[in-house]
């Protein structure tokens, strides 16, 4: 892949107000210091975010096209915001790609990003039944918010990637909604 300075900022500038907004919104919810509860964030929705939008660059950039993630700097400030509510409402940014995407291509690109969320949920997963103490939060927290990051972006309107995965192939879209949907209600049992 490649990145330019710019993108590798705003990544990391993505990456940073979302663990803060989840950081605030957590603070009261896991027995561990700010800082700790800082790094859980970092570990779990941040990585769920970065791998997520890496999905979407990687494969724009296989069918030969220009892929670059741009922050959205007033969301990530209104994200921060918000999370002194009680609740996280992120829109951090996006892959902007230009070149020749068809229908199909489109649709695949958007999936890859839930597929991802997906992933990391079950990677997360044996952290919650085989440790302990803030590895277990790690693998609780973790396979909850990749969960919802999937099912969050199967969306159906605006630039969410479930519209381009539903306008490419309808069956595809609904197993993901409801693989999506299983996983988080399986979040819930934790």
């Amino acid at each position: 892949m490649k990145f330019s300075k710019i993108e590798i900022i705003d990544l990391i500038k993505a990456w940073i107000a979302i663990a803060i907004a989840f950081t605030i919104v957590l603070r009261n919810s896991y027995p561990y210091a700010l800082f700790l509860i800082f790094i859980l964030s970092l570990i779990t929705v941040g990585i769920g975010f970065l791998l997520h939008e890496l999905a979407h660059k990687w494969l724009a950039q296989r069918y030969g096209c220009f892929a670059e993630f741009r922050c959205f700097n007033f969301m990530l400030l209104l994200a921060i915001a918000v999370s002194f509510l009680g609740f996280v409402f992120a829109a951090p940014g996006a892959v902007f790609i230009s070149g020749h995407v068809n229908n199909k291509k489109n649709g695949k690109i958007s999936l890859a990003g839930p597929v991802t969320n997906i992933v990391l949920a079950l990677l997360f997963l044996p952290f919650f039944f085989l440790s302990s103490g803030f590895l277990q939060s790690i693998g609780e927290f973790g396979f909850t918010i990749n969960a919802w990051l999937a099912l969050f972006n199967m969306l159906l309107f605006g630039n969410f990637d479930g519209k381009k995965i539903w306008n490419w192939n309808k069956i595809v879209y609904i197993g993901a909604v409801v693989i999506s949907l299983a996983f988080v209600a399986l979040g819930g049992f934790f």
